[in-house]
Parts: C-alpha cells; structure tokens; sequence
C-alpha cells in the first residue's frame, strides 16, 4: 500500500483545486473509465477504482484536511503497515454510490447502483450525431443512423461461456460475488464485505470462455436503427431513443441512445427560432409601381402584392409559414426583407430613358433623399 499515487496526481488537479474542480475532473475520469465502457479492460477497472478512492477522500471536506495534512496516512490507517485490504477505517465504500451521487441519475450510469455486485444494472447510454437538411428539420423525416456500443454477445447469449458449455458457481463466494473479510483498525476487529477475487464480483467461475467475447457476455458493435425525427427539429437538440444504448448486465435493462441534431444550412432561408427569414430582390420598377411577385417559402411557392414605393430593407410578413413548433402546436412566421437590384449593362435607349425619368422627378418623390440634402444644408450652409 505504500507505493500508492498521490490523491490529487490521480485526480489531475492541483492542491488547492477547488470542489467543482475536483468534481468536474471526477465526472471525465470516471466516465472515461467505467467499466461499461470498458469491457473486460482489468486496467481501466483498476483506474476507475483508484479514481473513486481519490474522489471518496478530497470530495470529503474532513477527510481531505487529514489526508493535505498527513498523506494517506490520515485517511487509510493501514497505509505502510503491512496493510489489512479494505477501505479507509475498516469501513467499506460503496463506490456506485459515490458516482451516482456525482451524475445525479444522469444516462447509462443513472439509478442508484446496489452494493451487491451481481444485482441488475442498467447499460450505459451512448451517442452518435445524425445530419439533415433544413427541409428535413422543418417537416420532419426518418434517418438510419450508426454508432458503436456494448452489446450482448450473440455467440454466447451472453453467458461468457464458450456455446455448449455454462458457468459454475464459485466456490469461493458461494455465487454471491462478495467474501466476508476482518480487518484490524485502532478501533478493533470489523468485518465487511469486499468482491470476491476468484470470480471478480460475477458470482461464476467460467472454465471455457467464449472466444467471441473474451468470457465478458458482451462486446462492442456497431449498430444500424431508423428513427423518427419530428417536424421543428434545430441544430444542437438532441434527441433520446429509450433503450437502444448499451446492453445491462445482470439482466439489467439497456441504456438510451441519444442523438445530436445537425443541421445543414439552407442557400435562401436562414432560421431564428420558428421563424424564417428570406430576402428576395425587387427590380427598380417593382419596387416604384408595385408588382405581384411569387415568393418561396419551406411549403412551395406563393404570391404576394408588393405595394408600389416599396423601400430596400422593407420587411413583409408570411404569417404560419415558418418552422412548425417541436411537440406542439402552430408554427412560426416567414420574413421576407426587400433588396432592390439595380439593374446593369444598360443600352443606350435605356439609358436614355432613365435620364427623361430622373428629370421628371422632384425631390417629393425622395422622402429619404429630400432629409438628407436637408441636413447637409443645415451643416454646411
């Protein structure tokens, strides 16, 4: 027990980290490392427990002035002793709870965890991210989407055990997963509960693993499923499918496949919340007479009346011809601004003609221009 890591090395902050900082480098290790995650991976199990031992300690406000103060020494009575195995003070930890106290019921590693090893726990949850089209986010569709999780090993259904062949019992924990041990503390003899190390906390001893799983019941794949994503959907939502994620063990349920939203950007409409936002360029004579125009909306083409001495930068309304509302009812609005195109390449018996039009006009018919010639006279006159 001497040679063990320095709490806050473990951890990955310094001495003076603060309790978020400490819990936010806790919630990464500990999903980076958790056995679900990392099926019959024995190094990333023995650094999921040495990181639950480090946080058990520095997320104490009393244990961690004993341990800044004494080293492992102040927390763990045994340390440099010739050791006695168990926890800090002959007490056992259950480090399931100590995660789910962290991740509050969050995901694949949600619920309160049972102390005893062989209890039914629920898989991990596991995400992928699925790209549509602005059309296919406003009117809704249905994608097949890939992603990789744990599954229950089809060659061995899951036993472990290699097909024609079953688990035994272990002998030692008698298939209870947990052995009785004493342990001796400056406060006496306790007996408490540790995994059994001939079965690992499975309760059965596997003589003819499965070749296929490695004699873990589960192993990675990939996986192919439809969903249904609804009308309204927006880039970064995420979508949860319920029990599509990662196998359980112990015939605990499967964890939740969560889907992250990705959106392509459409050429012509751009989204603000339900609403949609377009421009559409005017000709010069549109915008001076008048003009029934056809505009395009995410439904198909309509028309619309553009009242003559419309301006660039007017800004006209298509009521219910937006996005539809995710989950509810109704749907946003369509916003059409105005650009007027100036038009180029003219011939000569254009030009001409827009020069009888400029000399027949006064400055009443230029509300905007007739103020600004009037505040630069007022500047400079």
């Amino acid at each position: 027990m001497a040679d063990k890591r320095d709490y806050y090395e473990v951890m990955g902050v310094s001495k003076g980290a603060s309790d978020d900082e400490i819990k936010k480098a806790y919630r990464q290790l500990a999903k980076k490392y958790h056995p679900d995650l990392n099926p019959g991976n024995a190094e990333a199990e023995a650094k999921f427990k040495e990181v639950n031992e480090a946080y058990e300690v520095l997320s104490d406000k009393d244990k961690r002035a004993r341990y800044d103060q004494f080293g492992h020494a102040g927390v763990d009575p045994n340390y440099g002793a010739g050791g006695y195995g168990g926890s800090p003070f002959g007490q056992e930890v259950d480090f399931g709870d100590i995660f789910n106290s962290v991740f509050g019921g969050f995901g694949g590693f949600g619920g309160r965890r049972s102390s005893n090893p062989n209890a039914p726990r629920r898989g991990a949850d596991v995400e992928t991210t699925v790209t549509i089209s602005f059309d296919e986010a406003a009117k809704g569709c249905r994608k097949e989407v890939v992603y990789n999780c744990v599954s229950t090993c089809e060659e061995c259904s899951g036993t472990g055990a290699q097909k024609g062949t079953s688990p035994k019992t272990c002998p030692t924990c008698s298939g209870r997963g947990q052995v009785n041990v004493q342990q001796r503390t400056p406060f006496g003899v306790v007996q408490t509960s540790r995994v059994c190390d001939a079965c690992r906390g499975t309760g059965k001893i596997i003589d003819n693993p499965c070749k296929s799983c490695g004699g873990n019941g589960r192993k990675k794949k990939q996986r192919k499923i439809e969903i249904n994503i609804p009308a309204g959907v927006n880039t970064d939502q995420v979508l949860n499918v319920s029990g599509q994620g990662s196998s359980g063990t112990n015939g605990g349920p499967a964890g939740d496949l969560h889907v992250y939203i990705n959106v392509r950007p459409h050429p012509i409409f751009e989204r603000r919340g339900d609403d949609v936002w377009c421009e559409f360029p005017l000709t010069f004579t549109q915008a001076a007479l008048g003009a029934e125009v056809v505009v395009p909306t995410i439904d198909g083409k309509v028309s619309y009346s553009v009242h003559d001495g419309t301006q660039p930068g007017d800004v006209f309304k298509l009521k219910g011809k937006g996005i539809p509302h995710i989950n509810g009812r109704g749907r946003g609005d369509q916003y059409v601004k105005v650009t007027i195109e100036v038009p180029r390449n003219l011939s000569s018996k254009q030009k001409e003609a827009l020069k009888q039009f400029e000399s027949s006009t006064t400055e009443k018919n230029y509300t905007k221009r007739k103020s600004f010639i009037d505040v630069i006279k007022s500047l400079f006159d």
